[in-house]
């Protein structure tokens, strides 16, 4: 038998494909053959972002496969009710169908191992037909969002959700457990868009959950125990191998989306220690103009430094939807760009808040490098990251919204003071970061986890 051949599938967003790629470059560091398995619309993203830079698929032992999600080239990716809808319907099947094509092609390293997104946990039957006997589910969220995920059928009992996962009353609160994320229903991961996405997500999140628990033998996790040990008490196979980041094997990170602007390194060298705010929403969130000009304006009202990353498709036009003159204005001491490579800014000394959307990846970055934050979710788990930032580690600050609609610039400049001026954020920060890092140290238990998965892939299945 020749080595293991690892087959990695992540969920077809950025937020999951970087820590998927990223648990494949350490795949590698201990021999292992893999192929990682993005859509076609999503592969051609990732090499258009690289731009001539070393390809994470240059590696030999690591290759780049892709197959269709069933959408038509002109349909919208972001239409997440859409996309799922389709995943749910077609992956299986070309999964099956690519994975028989690379046995065919090669007898001696046929696929051994699949690794696949909890949210995409539909294929595990698949690799159950084909008698692949390793059968692995990363989840790249907080454990806590599974642990919701196993409580969906008690929701229904108890009447806080429909059958289709929509909210029977939007205001009511839901605790994950003791110590644990605080929601209300409005926030349930599933609550984005209309109510065609939301129940197509829901659909997506309950066959992918139910496919894992079913077929799949081990469930990895990018978190570690400190973080969140009442969500491993409420999902005992759950393990920690996290946190994933680049910056821990010296590396670089791979999986965005968009082309990195490394100037904003150069400009960061130029400013003060712990001054910058440092603004970026990830991959999906959107606003419409009148809060994006006033989160402009509201960042020119702080008059501190800021780094704020602005996407073509954060708002509508937006080069120019920025307020008439703020450019000018914040020109000696903000900037923008359209990506960043986040994990060396939020490593560099003159980063002094993260001002984030929370998604998982973020708050891992953040928490691994000491940072308070300032919590603007948008959608999903961003509730819950919210609310183990602020309620339970205490490290960042939630924004009021006036009339439940707007986040004006009066209480982004009240926030950002707030969070700059109590030393106690930076204090337990820090202390947070100190901790996390242990975890993924030699000997830590992220690390034993880690290597005893690789063990097991490595270790072939008796006769």
């Amino acid at each position: 038998m020749g080595r293991p051949h690892v087959l990695v599938i992540p969920s077809p967003a950025q937020g999951h494909v970087i820590p998927f790629l990223e648990l494949s470059q350490r795949l590698l560091q201990h021999g292992l053959r893999v192929t990682f398995v993005n859509t076609d619309h999503t592969q051609k993203l990732i090499i258009n972002a690289l731009q001539g830079k070393k390809h994470v698929g240059d590696d030999p032992e690591l290759q780049l496969v892709s197959i269709p999600d069933g959408l038509e080239p002109w349909e919208d990716r972001n239409d997440l009710g859409k996309l799922c809808e389709s995943l749910v319907k077609v992956m299986p099947g070309k999964l099956e169908e690519l994975i028989q094509e690379m046995n065919n092609k090669e007898e001696d390293e046929k696929i051994t191992c699949v690794i696949a997104d909890v949210h995409v946990g539909m294929v595990f039957p698949v690799a159950e037909k084909l008698k692949i006997n390793k059968r692995a589910a990363f989840l790249s969220t907080a454990a806590a969002a599974l642990a919701l995920y196993h409580r969906i059928p008690e929701l229904i009992d108890i009447g806080i959700i429909n059958k289709d996962g929509t909210a029977t009353e939007s205001g009511r609160m839901i605790e994950l457990g003791a110590n644990m994320p605080t929601i209300t229903s409005a926030e349930l991961v599933w609550n984005c868009g209309d109510l065609i996405t939301q129940r197509n997500v829901f659909q997506l999140i309950v066959k992918g959950t139910d496919g894992t628990q079913m077929a799949a033998d081990y469930l990895i996790c990018n978190t570690t125990y400190d973080l969140e040990p009442e969500a491993f008490n409420l999902v005992p196979k759950i393990l920690p191998i996290g946190p994933l980041l680049a910056s821990n094997r010296q590396g670089n990170s791979a999986g965005y989306f968009w082309p990195e602007d490394s100037t904003c390194l150069t400009w960061l060298d130029q400013q003060q220690p712990r001054s910058v705010i440092y603004v970026a929403f990830g991959s999906l969130t959107v606003f419409d103009k009148i809060q994006f000009q006033e989160l402009a304006l509201g960042l020119e009202l702080t008059n501190r430094p800021f780094l704020w990353v602005v996407r073509q498709d954060i708002t509508e036009d937006a080069n120019q939807a920025y307020p008439e003159g703020f450019q000018e204005k914040v020109a000696n001491r903000g900037k923008m760009v359209g990506w960043a490579p986040q994990q060396k800014v939020l490593s560099h000394p003159s980063i002094a808040c993260f001002f984030s959307h929370c998604g998982w990846n973020s708050t891992m970055e953040g928490v691994s490098n000491g940072l308070p934050f300032l919590c603007w979710p948008y959608f999903g788990d961003q509730f819950i990251n919210q609310s183990y930032i602020c309620d339970n580690w205490k490290v960042g600050l939630k924004f009021n919204r006036k009339d439940g609609k707007i986040i004006t610039r009066e209480e982004i400049k009240t926030k950002v003071d707030q969070v700059l001026s109590d030393e106690n954020f930076r204090a337990r920060a820090s202390d947070l970061r100190e901790m996390t890092l242990r975890s993924v140290k030699e000997g830590g238990l992220s690390d034993k986890t880690f290597k005893e998965f690789i063990e097991w892939i490595k270790t072939h299945e008796e006769e």
